[in-house]
């Protein structure tokens, strides 16, 4: 097969800025066949494979690659989900320039090849193309309960499935999807894409019980010893939402990211018959600088705000972001305002936003984090007049589990304690994802979800 040796990979089409801006379709718009064959035959299928080692789900990646380059779009799908339980998410919001494409060898003299493309474009092929149903396997007798229905959860859900067990899937929001239906906005990922990946676990026999709060409507120990399940996966995610505790933080136009973005995204605010009130602003200010603030702002921008600013304390190099987003925020108007803190909300004689306090920062020495310390310039005090502060600097896990399941172990960061496998403190309870980690990336809590199915099969065999 004939190599194409173009050192920059194939450009993604995507809509114009200053179009997108105002809308909230998806932003990248995907390879065409001929677009992604091309990009395909830049693999160079290294021997030693070091783009899979990047892959916390373990995708042969050279052969899904191989082939797309040999129109067998179908066949890469099946390389594909043979891995992993959610090709369309991953294609779209994997930090793909951190683990596969960060190993690339094409990207040693040039550019990666563009794995995550090449994922969203064998999936949505298999989406648009395929309609049969998978084959539902035998039951094999066994009960688990997942906690959680976001990435980790639907993982283990899928993986549990396969093997035979019957699984139930419990989440506490009214809609299946955690941080993908909750967190992650239309323009980066199509809730219809969710729903399809759901639908397809469904059909594996997978049951989904929605507006079940675990820990309220039951506890893990009542599912284990009322409803019979023989193992729990607790993959609720870390939901609450982290404060700076300065002053003016409860004034009205204070969102935390999560209660702005669940707004948004979940509860559709953005269409003209919804439901969800949501504040309509003109100047918006997101602290922070992760993926999080970037869809914080790029949402605030898109519900008509005139200016949007990223106020975060450290430099561009710093910002934990990914660049794409990043490069997405800055061509839409998102204005960054680095290095500068706030310390104090600002409010009127109404109790409302009227705009933040600020200081301007300096970089000192690294942190335990090996980031330059951020250190506060003396009289530079400085304020931005606002209506609307989005809160988007962590989140922690919902203490909800942990407080209603004795001897389950937790951490300081109130994260449950589970070693690589997913086991607790608790036989029969395994926890992964954000539950463990805090807030970390969607294909990681797939990991977690993938390793804790495998824990779990062992752990009900071996009963």
């Amino acid at each position: 097969m004939e190599r194409n040796m173009d050192p920059k990979r194939c450009p993604m089409p995507s809509q114009a800025a200053d179009v997108r801006n105002k809308n909230f379709d998806e932003v990248a718009l995907g390879y065409t066949p001929e677009m992604a064959v091309n990009e395909a035959k830049r693999c160079l299928h290294c021997k030693n494979k070091p783009c899979v080692s990047g892959c916390p789900v373990g995708i042969d990646i050279p052969a899904f690659i191989e082939r797309i380059a040999a129109e067998d779009f179908e066949g890469a799908y099946g390389v594909l989900s043979a891995s992993s339980a959610l090709p369309a998410v991953c294609g779209r919001v994997c930090p793909q320039e951190n683990q596969c494409e960060g190993k690339c060898v094409r990207g040693i003299k040039g550019e990666s090849v563009g794995i995550g493309r090449l994922e969203r474009f064998a999936a949505d092929w298999h989406r648009a193309h395929c309609t049969a149903a998978p084959e539902k396997p035998a039951p094999n007798g066994h009960k688990v309960a997942i906690v959680g229905s976001g990435p980790s959860g639907l993982t283990a859900a899928g993986e549990l499935a396969k093997k035979g067990y019957a699984v139930t899937v419990f989440e506490a929001l009214h809609l299946a999807g955690g941080v993908l239906v909750y967190g992650i906005p239309e323009f980066r990922l199509p809730k219809d894409i969710v729903q399809q990946e759901i639908d397809g676990l469904k059909a594996l026999g997978v049951s989904v019980e929605t507006n079940m709060v675990i820990g309220k409507v039951l506890t893990v120990d009542e599912l284990m010893e009322e409803e019979g399940f023989e193992a729990v996966y607790v993959a609720s995610g870390a939901g609450l939402p982290r404060f700076m505790n300065i002053p003016g933080e409860s004034l009205n136009g204070v969102y935390s990211a999560n209660e702005y973005l669940t707004r948004v995204n979940l509860m559709k605010a953005y269409q003209p018959d919804s439901h969800t009130p949501i504040q309509h602003s003109h100047r918006v200010a997101v602290v922070g600088g992760g993926n999080v603030a970037m869809d914080a702002a790029r949402c605030a921008k898109r519900l008509g705000a005139e200016e949007v600013y990223i106020v975060y304390r450290r430099s561009m190099e710093e910002l934990p972001a990914r660049r794409e987003e990043v490069e997405h925020a800055e061509e839409e108007g998102i204005v960054f305002k680095l290095l500068t803190n706030p310390v104090e909300v600002l409010g009127d004689e109404n109790k409302r936003v009227r705009g933040i306090a600020c200081v301007e920062m300096e970089l000192g020495e690294p942190d335990a984090s090996g980031r330059r310390r951020p250190v506060e310039k003396p009289n530079s005090r400085f304020e931005l007049p606002l209506d609307t502060v989005i809160m988007a600097i962590g989140t922690s896990p919902n203490p909800l589990i942990r407080s209603t399941t004795p001897g389950l172990d937790t951490d300081r960061h109130g994260c449950i304690v589970a070693d690589e496998t997913g086991a607790t403190s608790r036989p029969g309870v395994f926890a992964g994802g954000d539950a463990v980690t805090g807030a970390a990336t969607v294909i990681l809590a797939m990991g977690a979800g993938k390793e804790a199915a495998k824990a779990i099969d062992e752990y009900i065999q071996n009963r």
